[in-house]
């Protein structure tokens, strides 16, 4: 059995995004190290961004958003490259975004069901709200039904370098929702977004959101880490020679 992975839940606060970048990027150093012999680590940070538009490296990415500089700057938002994947997204006060920075080598998880864990732990943290979270077969991120139609509640979108996550995934609380009518989101036309305070009547508590999403969250990364624990025991079990 190898060494439980120790997670290390960050709120950092309402933090610009350049900033938070930084702070991705450290700790994907420390993950990595942590690899050479010492304990296995991991991270969940935290966070809301003042009003950032941020776009991918994707060649489309740029014509997916709308906006004028002057109506961005009469807004107050700003606008970054990011290196993550997915198109173009906004992030501002209100959504709950969360990084979690993690070791898919150690958890034997690839892109395809690390994308998966980051949208069922939406799916969890809505449904104990009473909100019906759902998966879109055809674009990532986490969906709701209005009157036939699925908005989107939560976006996705991840970095792996060296098998080492970055970015993740951006739960709309309570942003301030026409700003989303500054770009296309994530590149998707004609596909509405929605929030937890209009599904519910009001917003709901942000603390809450933020503590029951890391239970979420927390909980499906330690299921993950004793399924390859199990792998890993199975596979010493196969090839140890019978006497």
């Amino acid at each position: 059995m190898s060494e439980a992975m120790r997670l290390v839940v960050e709120d950092l606060g309402n933090r610009p995004y350049a900033d938070a970048y930084q702070d991705q990027a450290h700790r994907h150093e420390e993950v990595l190290a942590s690899r050479d012999g010492r304990q296995a680590l991991g991270y969940i940070l935290l966070v809301e961004h003042p009003p950032v538009v941020t776009i991918s490296r994707r060649a489309s990415s740029k014509d997916h958003l709308l906006a004028t500089p002057a109506l961005l700057a009469s807004r107050g938002v700003e606008v970054c490259e990011t290196d993550r994947g997915g198109d173009i997204t906004y992030h501002g006060p209100g959504q709950l975004v969360a990084y979690p920075i993690l070791d898919l080598n150690r958890l034997k998880l690839g892109i395809h069901a690390y994308m998966r864990l980051l949208e069922e732990t939406v799916i969890r943290t809505l449904a104990a709200y009473a909100i019906a979270g759902q998966r879109d077969t055809t674009a990532t991120g986490v969906w709701v039904d209005r009157a036939g139609t699925l908005a989107k509640v939560a976006a996705m979108g991840v970095r792996v370098r060296r098998w080492v996550s970055m970015h993740g995934l951006a739960l709309n609380v309570a942003p301030r929702m026409e700003d989303f009518q500054l770009i296309v989101p994530c590149g998707l036309a004609g596909r509405p977004v929605t929030c937890m305070r209009d599904l519910l009547g009001s917003a709901p508590d942000m603390a809450s959101v933020k503590a029951t999403l890391v239970s979420e969250l927390t909980g499906l990364i330690r299921e993950a880490e004793r399924a390859a624990d199990a792998k890993v025991a199975d596979a010493k079990n196969e090839a140890t020679p019978l006497t």
